[in-house]
């Protein structure tokens, strides 16, 4: 039998011919691209850079005179790599990066070109803000925005085919001043979280200038083949099947996480390594993940405001790779029901700029108290902002991830492990807190293999805020999120329980306590008040959500109940105390949140639709015209029914899902959010569970969509 075109061209599937650059060169290309503090030294006169150093490393408000000398720098070193345009790259709320590519080249009257750009080119851009989400806080006759220059973030070279473009990381605002992105309300963050946490330091006796978040962003993500993807419109008009039938083999076996990576995935981990390289993104880690087909790729930890910016380079990266090896990387985050869905880790700390990590227990007793000071800050802030922080995670994509399948539950709760549960219990009681047993060397049992010194702590896949060792891991942030929302809202919980406990030490030691007496007894009423939010069992558990209830826990099941908590009174005040949103802001994003939420589900809704009426139905037709000759009273009579009835099933289940999508629910981008939630998704549920049984019974060149089998197994 002749083999399938698109199975025929994975089977026959070669490299373009196109060689990575030697793996030995790494230390050479790495962040070649990239106009570092190294390039501006070189380039740049001593005052000059000196000034814009402060502003970098310091924080110190930019100033506008150096402009045309750092834009001309700017330009020379990109044309000469290669770079013909430059662009403002920004975050707008879409949850992806957006760009308007200028050229450096100005025509000359008489005859001829040069290239130009300046200061105000370099810190300022008007793109139209009008034809981005707003959430009304820009009408379609008010165009004007601004992107603003963040040299916080260096600007890059992003390379194409055909030539380069510089990219300028930027901020993107109204005319009226308020954010239309993400990433103005990340560093207007990061300033909270910097002022609380020096102010804390000091009162315990730590010196510093500055405080920043520090984030390591592991990615989660499914390579299939391109030949398959194409034939499957569910994939490329939602990033998700909307049908399949579960294949006799799934992640079962447990044989593919860590598992050896094939040639052609491993070939185009390389290429995207390099790519991030030459970008100065740090990637350190990447292995086959749990589900087939599914793989993971991690950088070091950086300053969490180039981490975002390098997040979003990922993504692009990943995506781009993959056409040159005949693949498409699919970031959604249940692009496959049944198997495991991709998240994006965000590991968050805090660390000065004396090197301190504030979120390592250290050795010393100084250390050890202001490490129990801040985790306790961070206990106090997951349980008072479980909504925010589940809100942050919340969309449609994601909700069909959490709680399944490796994913933490949407259940907000803190795994801190044994050990620091036990020490801070004693606390709590009054009793000594020496060192815990669980803290020593793990012996293996093998004369030949070494000891190993253990962890404080174990790890826990099911919690959505895990303690892993000087750091949180936040697990419930969705594959194709931009983290820097989610930074967004830690940064501030964070700087908000700091505060409060900074207060409370404040007070204390005006008493006249000694510093340890008052660390302690904060810690120990602090978390006896907020000991609730922490659980180290499983959180897959179905107990775990009557004992959620009992703690009284938020259960915040779908996206829909999370948007509304955004502008509860509470988040209202702390957002606007800290100057993150003001209250047009927070509405505006509620109101996007709603919409993105109706258009999502809308999509994938009409696309349910179109697949089934165009494609699938007919298939069932035609089987049952080729089964009209069976004998009655035969098995293949009663196989023949068996399709006739569920045909008859899939029939009307379409027919009330085109029902239900002709219908919007309201006006308002609420109430049609709503109708998708209550009626439209289990409308499309219905219909898939009938398809998918269908799918095993219906032969597969009739059925013509490509089963997961396919799509998971075929490399």
């Amino acid at each position: 039998m002749t083999a399938h075109p698109a199975t025929a061209a994975i089977t026959t599937w070669r490299p373009n011919g196109v060689p990575v650059e030697a793996s030995d060169a790494v230390h050479e290309a790495f962040a070649c691209d990239v106009f570092t503090l190294e390039q501006m030294r070189q380039r740049l006169s001593k005052p000059v850079f000196t000034s814009l150093r402060e502003t970098i490393e310091k924080g110190r408000p930019l100033d506008p005179s150096i402009a045309d000398t750092v834009a001309l720098a700017m330009k020379e070193w990109a044309t000469e790599r290669g770079a013909t345009h430059y662009t403002h790259w920004f975050q707008p709320l879409t949850g992806s990066t957006a760009e308007k590519h200028e050229s450096f080249v100005t025509p000359l009257a008489s005859g001829g070109a040069v290239t130009e750009f300046s200061g105000k080119d370099l810190i300022q851009g008007e793109p139209d803000a009008s034809s981005f989400p707003s959430g009304g806080l820009r009408a379609t006759f008010e165009a004007r925005g601004y992107t603003a220059w963040d040299p916080s973030s260096p600007a890059f070279i992003m390379r194409h085919s055909n030539g380069a473009t510089l990219c300028i990381p930027t901020v993107f605002a109204s005319w009226t001043g308020e954010a239309l992105d993400t990433k103005l309300p990340l560093l207007r963050s990061l300033d909270a979280l910097d002022r609380s946490v020096v102010r804390a330091l000091s009162l315990l006796g730590i010196h510093a200038n500055r405080a920043y978040a520090t984030m390591g962003c592991e990615q989660e993500y499914f390579l299939v083949d391109e030949s398959f993807y194409y034939r499957r419109p569910d994939l490329y008009l939602t990033g998700r099947t909307l049908f399949g039938a579960k294949p006799p083999r799934g992640q079962e076996l447990e044989d593919h996480y860590f598992g050896t990576i094939p040639d052609r995935v491993l070939s185009y981990m390389t290429e995207v390594e390099h790519a991030l390289y030459r970008l100065g993104v740090p990637v350190k880690t990447r292995h086959n993940e749990v589900a087939p087909a599914q793989y993971e790729i991690a950088p070091v930890f950086e300053h969490a405001n180039v981490a975002a910016d390098h997040q979003h380079l990922v993504m692009t990266i990943l995506r781009s790779a993959a056409r040159r090896f005949g693949l498409v990387c699919l970031l959604h985050e249940k692009p496959f029901a049944g198997v495991n869905g991709s998240g994006k880790h965000l590991n968050w700390s805090i660390a000065t700029d004396t090197g301190l990590n504030l979120l390592d227990p250290g050795t010393d007793p100084q250390q050890n108290m202001v490490f129990l000071f801040f985790c306790t800050a961070m206990i106090k802030a997951v349980h008072r902002h479980q909504d925010l922080l589940r809100l942050s995670v919340a969309s449609a994509a994601n909700d069909h991830r959490l709680g399944a399948h490796e994913a933490p539950p949407a259940i907000i709760s803190m795994y801190l492990g044994d050990a620091l549960t036990d020490m801070f219990e004693r606390i709590a009681r009054g009793e000594p807190h020496g060192a815990s047993s669980n803290g020593s060397i793990l012996q293996l049992g093998a004369r030949v293999l070494p000891h190993l010194p253990r962890h404080a702590t174990d790890r826990n896949r099911t919690s959505p805020f895990a303690f892993t060792g000087a750091k949180f891991e936040f697990r419930a942030v969705g594959a194709s999120q931009s983290v820097s929302f989610p930074a967004t809202v830690l940064n501030t919980i964070a700087a908000d329980a700091i505060d409060e406990l900074a207060a409370m030490l404040e007070h204390s030691l005006a008493q006249g306590n000694p510093l340890p007496k008052a660390l302690e007894e904060i810690i120990r009423d602090v978390f006896t008040e907020h000991r609730a939010i922490i659980y180290n069992d499983d959180g897959y558990s179905a107990d775990w959500h009557a004992e959620a209830a009992t703690r009284g826990l938020l259960n915040l099941r779908s996206t829909i109940e999370a948007i509304p908590t955004l502008t509860a009174p509470k988040n209202v005040e702390l957002f606007a105390r800290y100057g993150i949103f003001n209250e047009r802001e927070l509405a505006a994003r509620q109101e996007i949140a709603y919409t993105q939420y109706f258009k999502t589900i809308n999509i994938e809704a009409e696309t349910t639709e179109r697949i089934a009426m165009t494609q699938l139905l007919p298939a069932c037709f035609a089987y049952l015209e080729s089964l009209g000759n069976i004998k009655s009273g035969t098995a293949a009579a009663a196989f023949a029914r068996e399709i006739a009835h569920l045909t008859d099933q899939f029939a009307e289940a379409l027919a009330h899902l085109r029902e239900q999508n002709r219908e919007l629910g309201g006006d308002l981008p609420r109430q049609k959010a709503h109708h998708m939630a209550t009626n439209v998704l289990p409308a499309m549920e219905r219909v898939r569970a009938v398809a998918d049984q269908l799918e095993r019974l219906v032969p597969e060149q009739l059925w013509q969509l490509p089963s997961y089998q396919q799509l998971l197994w075929l490399k």
